[in-house]
């Protein structure tokens, strides 16, 4: 495919997206509430576009989708397994809209801050979400890039690709923080969908006969990859490390739970699980499907990433729609990398640089620091790390360490500040240790031993340290008395 058209398709993508953004501005208010949350107005249609866009990102399109063309139908178990973890919104959704509406929180780190009542938990977790997150920003910048350099054959280089999904992001977020990101994120999610769908169906029934004849050849030619663990990647040990922080995804990653805090109301969040329920599980089978098409079509590449863009540059897919899926998947990349670059300035300006009092100035500061999380993420995407899958949840095997302070601050009141410093500070020294040495004690993978690693501190730990007693009461108390009148488990 000619470089010159990948140019055009993308700046009619930037033209539309940019003019989607500066409509979001108009009639947008000043201070921190707004910038970060949109004011919490956000419906429930919008909610669960926006969560959906920054949930599924240029992971499924090329990251999945080469995941199944190297291990095969495991990878449908994957990312099913992060599908099933939403229950945990289910729980927890309500309960952080409750109360981030009750205490006017920004971010869940300073959520958590506030429940334990200690001013250390923010600070901590604000610098290890920005150490594991930044890979994955690195991850959707990488994707955009793969993308590009496939379809041009090469004539596009990669980190221009790189540069280009950046730049946008950036300005999209600055625009209008939360208020452009959500409707820049609506715009993308339906772009991500139609064009995934759409071309899925013409492959299929264009190139292979339609779907009866692509199981068919899927199961004469490729039966290995249609069982676990199929060609010998997604055996036990090796799935279970992979999906374990995937289940955890929607509270330990911030980008994802600071959504919570948007919607206008407890009916709006409600939309939003459902909707994206619906819109996950399209998208997960779309992307093994496409997986899977790659590997009929195209079988024998050396580097899985390169499945989709080496499918969309290939002769089987007209031009036209191979830029639209280009488009698509950039718009998938794009909506997390905003979402990531927004959140991780609200976590700088709330909880890690707390003396920036004005909130003219916190939201001046967080625009220079989404500049500087974006040239860390280039920096970073420039590395070419391989097996782009592999490195999202690995990036999320840090963000574990969370997980057992989100539940104590909602399910325990014997729950500690001095427990949950140890078990985010320990569990992160396994996470870093374990992924950089390479080491797998009894061949477990770095998430089980980092999830097990900081269960067991901050249970131990807080029973033998104080609780915050009259904190857990305020905000716990707040809490039954609210759950129990919506009628909420």
């Amino acid at each position: 495919m000619q470089s010159t058209y990948v140019y055009l398709a993308m700046m009619v993508y930037v033209i539309v997206g940019s003019w989607v953004a500066l409509r979001a501005r108009r009639g947008m208010k000043k201070g921190v509430l707004e910038y970060f949350l949109s004011g919490r107005s956000l419906g429930g249609f919008v909610s669960a576009l926006s969560y959906s866009a920054t949930t599924y990102s240029a992971f499924m399109m090329v990251g999945l989708a080469g995941l199944t063309y190297s291990g095969g139908v495991g990878a449908l178990g994957f990312e099913l397994v992060y599908l099933s973890g939403l229950v945990l919104v289910a729980f927890f959704g309500p309960r952080f809209w409750l109360v981030g509406n009750k205490f006017n929180y920004i971010s869940p780190y300073e959520m958590l801050g506030d429940r334990y009542d200690n001013n250390w938990i923010p600070v901590i977790l604000a610098v290890t979400s920005i150490i594991f997150l930044i890979p994955y920003l690195a991850v959707q910048l990488m994707g955009v890039g793969y993308l590009m350099n496939g379809l041009s054959g090469g004539a596009i280089p990669f980190m221009t690709g790189v540069i280009i999904a950046a730049v946008l992001a950036i300005s999209w977020a600055l625009l209008a923080g939360m208020k452009s990101v959500a409707w820049t994120d609506s715009l993308q999610s339906l772009i991500m969908m139609v064009v995934s769908v759409l071309i899925l169906f013409f492959i299929v029934y264009r190139e292979l006969g339609g779907f009866m004849n692509f199981f068919n050849t899927l199961e004469t030619n490729f039966s290995e990859f249609l069982s676990v663990p199929g060609p010998g990647f997604f055996k036990f040990k090796v799935f279970l490390g992979l999906t374990l922080p995937w289940f955890f995804f929607s509270i330990s990653n911030p980008q994802v739970s600071q959504r919570l805090f948007v919607p206008n109301s407890l009916k709006a969040m409600k939309t939003m699980i459902r909707g994206f329920l619906i819109f996950g599980l399209i998208y997960t089978l779309v992307s093994v499907l496409w997986g899977f098409s790659a590997m009929i079509l195209m079988p024998g590449l050396s580097t899985a990433d390169m499945a989709t863009p080496a499918l969309l540059g290939s002769e089987y897919v007209p031009v036209i729609l191979g830029l639209i899926a280009m488009v698509g998947i950039t718009a998938a990349a794009i909506s997390t990398i905003d979402s990531i670059m927004l959140t991780l300035s609200s976590i700088v300006v709330q909880d890690l640089y707390k003396n920036v009092q004005n909130e003219s100035d916190k939201v001046r500061f967080a625009k220079f620091s989404i500049l500087g999380i974006a040239v860390v993420g280039i920096i970073f995407a420039a590395q070419q790390f391989d097996l782009i899958a592999t490195l999202s949840v690995a990036s999320s095997v840090g963000l574990l360490v969370v997980v057992p302070t989100i539940f104590g601050a909602f399910f325990w009141r014997r729950s500690t500040a001095t427990a949950a410093i140890a078990s985010i500070l320990s569990g992160s020294v396994v996470a870093l240790y374990l992924q950089f040495s390479g080491w797998k004690p009894l061949g477990h993978f770095p998430g089980v031993w980092t999830l097990i690693i900081s269960v067991a501190v901050f249970l131990i730990v807080s029973l033998f340290t104080e609780p915050p007693a009259e904190k857990a009461e305020e905000f716990l108390g707040y809490l039954d008395e609210e759950l129990e009148k919506n009628s909420i488990l």
